[in-house]
């Protein structure tokens, strides 16, 4: 019989409640010995994590929460066999590009049909991971304004936020490096620096949108278009997922990646860290087993 944890918040409203309660009925059909723990501290993640006694992890929760859940067993060197995602939350992303179901009930059933996938991490030079994205400029930048507004109005704040950022910007000078081979110099104004790892930051913006989370790659996104009729073209352009093919964006697949600057931000799988002077990130390759639909698997 296959046993399985799943991991929630334990803040979570009533909506996910009831979403996880209708994924757990497919688990349980399926006969699935299911244990919940429901956590609201980094300490009592690891604690559950640690006694977990060999039952497979699912994440019922958003980005954040597979960004919180995968850190702590890469620091604690657990990351052996599958984890399994049930979305929730707002923005899904990481769930997006692997082409898994929003639907809880229909990510149960993804879990339940048991195909696995091996797919990178990020790794910063803390150690700190990344499982989706990163980016710094206006991405941060909305990010930061976003804040406030999620709890008001859900995954609208994240257009809001960007709308605000985008408004405010004058762009940021910093010095992108790619394998070696410099992007950015420091001495013009960016706009933004996306590396993606998957897809889609923001509730579903194609930041990258042909990244491939499984590639040993990551791809790194420059855009210089700081005037205000180029944020909004470019704006425009990133959300229809061809900010790429402008002539002030560089676009380029590589494993590691250094940003320099005066007093930058970073959003990280949805989370703001900053100011910096200094980041680098490495691939990981194949560094942790997924649960997918059988259509993505090997892709």
């Amino acid at each position: 019989m296959r046993r399985a944890l799943v991991i929630t918040n334990a803040e979570a409203g009533s909506n996910d409640a009831d979403s996880v309660e209708q994924a757990l009925d497919i688990l349980h059909d399926a006969g699935i010995d299911v244990t919940i723990a429901a956590t609201s501290s980094t300490d009592e993640l690891d604690s559950v994590l640690g006694a977990r006694d060999g039952r497979e992890i699912l994440v019922a929760g958003g980005d954040g929460s597979l960004h919180a859940v995968i850190d702590s067993l890469h620091s604690g060197d657990g990351l052996t066999g599958p984890i399994g995602l049930i979305p929730l939350g707002t923005g899904n992303d990481f769930a997006r590009g692997l082409g898994l179901p929003l639907d809880p009930a229909e990510a149960a059933a993804v879990v339940v049909a048991g195909q696995t996938r091996q797919l990178d991490l990020l790794i910063d030079h803390d150690g700190g991971i990344v499982v989706n994205a990163v980016h710094a400029g206006v991405g941060a930048d909305a990010g930061r304004e976003a804040t406030s507004l999620k709890p008001v109005l859900g995954k609208i704040g994240y257009a809001v936020g960007a709308v605000l950022a985008e408004v405010k910007t004058q762009g940021h000078r910093l010095r992108v490096e790619a394998d070696g081979e410099v992007l950015a110099d420091g001495r013009h104004h960016v706009l933004q620096v996306g590396i993606g790892n998957g897809a889609f930051i923001g509730g579903g913006t194609p930041l990258a949108p042909d990244a491939d989370p499984g590639d040993g790659k990551v791809d790194v996104v420059v855009s210089f278009a700081v005037s205000r009729l180029n944020r909004l073209l470019y704006a425009v352009r990133l959300h229809r997922g061809t900010h790429h093919e402008r002539e002030d964006v560089q676009m380029t697949r590589v494993s590691k990646v250094r940003i320099t600057g005066s007093g930058f931000w970073c959003n990280a799988d949805g989370e703001l860290t900053g100011p910096h002077t200094a980041k680098t990130w490495h691939v990981d390759a194949q560094a942790i087993t997924m649960l997918v639909p059988a259509a993505t698997r090997g892709t």
